[in-house]
Parts: C-alpha cells; structure tokens; sequence
C-alpha cells in the first residue's frame, strides 16, 4: 500500500546500531520524541545548539549495545563553543578539559598503573566498552541546562533501562545528585552501582577525590573474567 499526499512520513530512525535499536526503536517513534524534534529545529532556527546533529547520538554509535561494559552518566553537554562533542565528560582532541574533566584526570592519575596523558577525548574509553551518556542529549550554546525536560531525559532513561534489563554485571558509575536520580533504573541484584560526589571544582573535594572508582570498575570487570579499561586518556 502506497502513502497518499495526505499520509505523513513514517518517523526516521537514526542509525545507532542494531542493539541500541531494539531497544530504543518504540522512542524514536514515540509523540515525545516528534515534539523533541520540532524543539530542536525552533532552537536551531534562533540559537547555536550544541553538539552538532551528527554527534547528538554519537555515545550509541560508539560504544554498541552489546559491548557496554561500564556506564558513566553526565547531565548534560558543554555548553561552550568547541566542547561537545557526544559523549559525557570528553572534548575533542586539542580542546582543554574542562574543570569536571581535569578532576577525573586527577583521579586516574592516582593510579600508577593508569597515567593519564590529560588529553579531554575519551573517544578511547567508549571504544572500549565505556557507555558515556549525558541525561540530556543538547544544550543552547552558553547556557546550562537549558534542553532539561524537552524529552531527552525519558529517551535516556529508556537506554539505561534497557541496559539493565537485558544485560547484567554492568559497572555503573553515579557521580552527584542527578547522576545518582537514575539509580531508580538500574537493578541492583544483576548491576554493580559505585556512587560518588560530581567531580565538579564544587563537589569533588567531598569525596570524588580519592573514590577509587576506576580502579574499582577494573576489579570488577576482571573478577568477570574481562580485560581492564585502560583509562589513559
């Protein structure tokens, strides 16, 4: 059956891979989502948005379903120019890490074993199996938190959960108070869940310094029978 003039189009999934599909494919045809889209081109038409289109759902591309191994939850995109670039925490290569970054970079370099470089790309990380994945996938340029409660929360809420109902010993990392909102999602009888303060300049003193998390994922995932992350950035 052909679509007449008056049938719209069937919604376009990207392509993020045949995992992340499966899970997510009942979103990317859900009414929030076609309201998440026409938000986002009103913005595009009057701000700068950031990330580009092509990297907004980069941390699914990179990292597929089937090779999460660790989970890094952020809340949103840098909002300065140059920055985001799709995944959680990372800037390009050649952009200086931003004040998060540097103290989790701090944090590796506790580790003898893990001397960070201090380049801000985590690219390497997500190619390992490190799902680096923002609550919120845009932002306006210059202002935080400004795409919050557009829709992006429940699609990545249904990615979160989707990881731990279908996979198990996931290492998820939960740094602040948003980050730690979405424990809620993850089951703890099949997930391992390290909680900690942001690594923000305003929390990391709290106890982000020194949480250990890295070399505690690596423990883990090795106890499973899996390689470590090599952190070096």
């Amino acid at each position: 059956m052909h679509s007449g003039p008056d049938t719209p189009d069937p919604p376009r999934i990207p392509d993020i891979g045949a995992g992340w599909n499966d899970v997510l494919k009942t979103e990317f045809v859900a009414p929030y989502f076609a309201a998440l889209k026409h938000f986002l081109v009103q913005e595009r038409a009057v701000h700068t948005v950031y990330p580009r289109g092509s990297d907004i759902l980069r941390a699914f591309r990179a990292t597929p379903f089937e090779a999460v191994r660790v989970v890094i939850l952020g809340q949103d995109p840098y909002h300065g120019p140059g920055q985001a670039h799709g995944l959680s925490f990372s800037v390009p290569k050649g952009i200086p890490p931003p004040p998060s970054l540097q103290n989790m970079i701090k944090e590796i370099q506790r580790n003898p074993g893990d001397p960070a470089s201090g380049s801000g790309d985590l690219t390497c990380w997500a190619e390992q199996g490190v799902l680096l994945l923002n609550a919120t996938l845009t932002v306006r340029a210059g202002e935080a938190a400004s795409h919050q409660g557009k829709g992006w929360e429940r699609f990545t809420d249904a990615a979160i959960a989707g990881l731990s109902r279908q996979r198990s010993g996931l290492v998820f990392l939960l740094w602040g108070r948003h980050a730690q909102a979405k424990e809620t999602l993850i089951d703890s009888s099949r997930h391992y869940i390290l909680k900690a303060p942001h690594p923000s300049p305003l929390s990391a003193h709290r106890g982000f310094l020194g949480c250990g998390h890295f070399a505690s994922a690596n423990e883990i995932l090795q106890a499973q029978g899996g390689n470590p992350i090599d952190w070096t950035t």
